[in-house]
C-alpha cells in the first residue's frame, strides 16, 4: 500500500493558554506496530486523543490511507476504522462477554437480536485471537486480560483496521502481557496498524517497528526501533535543557535519625506490591515513576485511602494499625494533599478560611460554636505564611486561581501542623510563577520538622526539593537515590524507572 495508513499534517492543540501539542508532521505506515514515547506531558497521548476522536485539534489535518479524517468525535473516529483501548477499560461489568463485545453493534433482525449469530462470531473472534472466553459469563468476573481481549474483539467486529493502544499492559501479568503482545503482532500480520503508547521501553522495543518520541508537547524525531536502544530513547525523551528548569536551594538542617515513619510491606492488590521505606523529621522524599508506577496509590494507602491496602506501619517508632480511613491516618499525624484539590481536597462553595481550618474546628471553636475572629485570625496566620491575599479569605475557594487554592491547601496543614506531610502533584495546573512560590513552601515544612514526601510527574520538581528519592516501576521498589551521596537528576531518575543497566543504584 503505498499511501501511509495515517498521516498528521501540523496538527497542534492547546488547552486554554497552555500548548499541549505543538504542529505535529508524521506519517505511520500500514501493517506496522507504530509506538508513541515522551515523558508524562509529552504530548503523546494528546495525539492518541486527537487520532481516537476525543479531542478535537485546534490545527491541522489527520489523512487516513490518503483521504480526510473528520476529527473530534469518537463515532466518526469508529466509522474510519480506528478503535481505541485505553488503560482504563470500557467494558460494562453487568454485561456478558459476548454483549461487551456487540456493545453499540448488536446483530438484529426486524428489532430482535440474533443472539445465535452473535455468539457464533464471538466464536469466532477468539478462535482468531487465540483465547478461550465463555461468552455468557458477565464480564465483571473475567481478569483484567480477558477483558482487555474483549477490547480487541470489539475494534474487530467494528472492521476496524487502525487499533489504537494507550498503556495497555499497566493490570497484566508478564504471561499475560506475552499473550497480548502476540495477539498484536497476529494482528500486525493481518494487516492492522497498531500505534502503542506506553512508559515501559523494554516492551516498546520489543513490540514496535518504529519510535516517535515527544518532548514538551513535540514530536521530536520517529526513526526504526532497530536504530534505538533503551539510552538513546531516554536522552531523546530528556532533551539537553531538562535539569536546569529549577534551581536546587540545599538547606543546612540536618535529618535525624530516628524515622518519624516506617512502612513495610505495603501492598495494595493490583497496584503495590510488597513497598517498604521509611522518612525522617525534616526530610523530604521524593517518589519517582511514571504513570502507572503507583505512586498515587501508596500515598493514598498510607493516608487511609486505600480499604484494600495491609502492611506494617510505625509513627515514631511505635507500631500502630493500618489507618483504614484519613481520620484515621490524620490522628497518626499523617496529612495529604491529593493530586485532585478540586474533588478530594477543597470544598469549592465554602470560604478560604474555612477551608483552612476544616482539618480541625476545635481549635476556633468556644462553648460549641466557632469563633469567628479567632478563625479569621488563625487562617491568615498560615496563608500569609504562603503569600495568599488576606482580602480573599471569606471568598469561595473555587473563585481561586489553581496556585491560590493550591496555597489555601498547604495553609491547611500549617494550620495543623502534622508529623509527615504527603504532596501528590503540587503543582499541576499552576503558572510557572506559583511554581516556584509551592516548591518553596515545602522547603520550609521540612525545615520547620515536618517530613514531607512528595510525587510529581515533572522530575525536575523532585530533583529541585528532595533529599532522597525511591523510584517505583509497576507498584515495586526499584531502586534509590540518594542527593548527599549523589546529586540527584531526572535523568538518573528515568533510567532507574527504565531500568537502564549501569544506572541503578543500590536499596538502602
Amino acid at each position: 500500500m503505498t499511501s501511509p495508513a495515517i498521516s498528521l499534517l501540523d496538527v497542534s492543540k492547546a488547552f486554554g493558554p497552555v500548548m499541549a501539542l505543538h504542529p505535529v508532521r508524521l506519517d505511520i505506515k500500514a501493517g506496522t506496530i507504530h509506538a508513541f514515547v515522551g515523558q508524562n506531558g509529552a504530548g503523546k497521548s494528546t495525539t492518541l486523543g486527537i487520532l481516537a476522536g476525543r479531542t478535537a485539534p485546534n490545527s491541522g489535518q489527520v489523512l487516513l490511507f490518503g483521504k480526510p479524517a473528520t476529527l473530534g468525535d469518537p463515532r466518526a473516529a469508529r466509522a474510519q476504522g480506528i478503535s481505541a483501548i485505553y488503560q482504563e477499560l470500557t467494558i460494562v461489568p453487568a454485561l456478558s462477554a459476548a454483549a461487551n463485545v456487540f456493545l453499540g453493534q448488536t446483530v438484529a433482525r426486524q428489532g430482535f437480536l440474533q443472539e445465535r449469530s452473535m455468539h457464533q462470531r464471538f466464536a469466532a473472534l477468539c478462535e482468531r485471537l487465540k483465547v478461550s472466553i465463555d461468552p455468557a459469563t458477565e464480564a465483571r468476573r473475567l481478569s483484567v486480560a480477558d477483558q482487555q481481549m474483549l477490547e480487541i474483539m470489539r475494534a474487530l467486529q467494528a472492521d476496524s483496521n487502525i487499533i489504537l493502544f494507550d498503556e495497555p499492559t499497566t493490570a497484566l501479568a508478564p504471561p499475560e502481557r506475552e499473550a497480548l503482545f502476540a495477539v498484536m503482532r497476529e494482528l500486525r500480520d493481518q494487516g492492522h496498524t497498531l500505534v502503542y503508547v506506553s512508559h515501559n521501553l523494554d516492551e516498546v522495543l520489543d513490540i514496535s517497528q518504529y519510535i516517535s518520541v515527544f518532548r514538551n508537547g513535540r514530536l521530536v524525531e520517529t526513526r526504526a526501533k532497530s536504530s534505538w536502544t533503551k539510552s538513546t530513547l531516554v536522552a531523546s525523551m530528556l532533551g539537553e535543557a531538562i535539569g536546569d528548569i529549577y534551581h536546587r536551594r540545599d538547606r543546612v538542617s540536618t535529618v535525624p535519625d530516628q524515622p518519624v515513619l516506617r512502612v513495610s510491606g505495603l501492598t495494595v492488590p493490583s497496584a503495590v506490591t510488597d513497598l517498604s521505606l521509611s522518612i525522617s523529621p525534616g526530610e523530604i522524599l521524593g517518589i519517582g515513576g511514571l504513570v502507572g508506577s503507583g505512586r498515587t496509590t501508596f500515598l493514598r494507602a498510607i493516608a487511609g485511602m486505600e480499604p484494600r491496602a495491609s502492611g506494617r506501619l510505625e509513627v515514631d517508632g511505635r507500631e500502630v494499625a493500618w489507618p483504614t480511613a484519613p481520620r484515621a491516618a490524620r490522628d497518626y499525624g499523617i496529612a495529604l494533599v491529593p493530586e485532585d484539590r478540586k474533588s478530594q481536597g477543597l470544598v469549592l462553595g465554602m470560604a478560604c478560611a474555612d477551608n483552612v481550618v476544616m482539618a480541625n474546628y476545635g481549635r476556633v471553636g468556644r462553648h460549641g460554636f466557632v469563633d469567628t475572629a479567632r478563625l479569621r485570625s488563625l487562617s491568615r496566620k498560615s496563608t500569609d505564611r504562603f503569600g495568599l491575599d488576606p482580602r480573599r479569605l471569606g471568598d469561595p475557594v473555587g473563585n481561586l486561581s489553581g496556585g491560590n487554592q493550591q496555597k489555601v491547601l498547604l495553609s491547611r496543614w500549617d494550620y495543623e501542623q502534622p508529623k509527615v506531610l504527603m504532596v501528590d502533584e503540587p503543582t499541576r495546573g499552576i503558572d510557572v510563577g506559583a511554581k516556584s512560590e509551592i516548591l518553596d513552601a515545602l522547603r520550609d515544612f521540612a525545615e520547620r520538622g515536618i517530613a514531607v514526601i512528595i510525587v510529581s510527574s515533572e522530575l525536575e520538581e523532585i530533583v529541585a526539593v528532595a533529599d532522597r528519592v525511591i523510584v517505583l516501576s509497576e507498584g515495586r521498589l526499584v531502586g534509590e537515590l540518594n542527593h548527599a551521596q549523589k546529586p540527584l537528576s531526572v535523568h538518573a531518575i528515568l533510567n532507574c524507572a527504565f531500568g537502564v543497566e549501569g544506572n541503578r543504584h543500590a536499596h538502602q
